[in-house]
């Protein structure tokens, strides 16, 4: 199990067929530190992922949070959580 602390939290991704959530999630205290999710303007395309991820990271950042732990809830690695993944990257965050 992948598990997440207040250093380093899980950036858990989940992806349906409209769209694409990311949490970053403090999992010995059981909080939820920072959440977004694309709407339904963007719908779920890998541009939308990478632009999510982005933002994600850039709060992360800004709260102070520099390195997290990518969960990709069992999906494969590519397409939209790939995208998810260098969004955060891009952010600013270390995976």
């Amino acid at each position: 199990m992948i598990a997440g602390t207040a250093q380093r939290p899980r950036a858990s991704v989940y992806r349906s067929r409209t769209r694409l959530s990311i949490q970053l999630i403090d999992d010995t205290r059981g909080h939820t530190l920072l959440a977004g999710r694309s709407d339904a303007a963007t719908g779920a395309t890998i541009a939308a992922a990478l632009e999510l991820g982005k933002a994600i990271g850039v709060q992360a950042v800004q709260q102070g949070v520099t390195s997290v732990v990518f969960d990709r809830s069992g999906f494969r690695y590519h397409g939209r959580i790939k995208a998810a993944a260098e969004g955060l990257r891009a952010g600013g965050l270390t995976l």
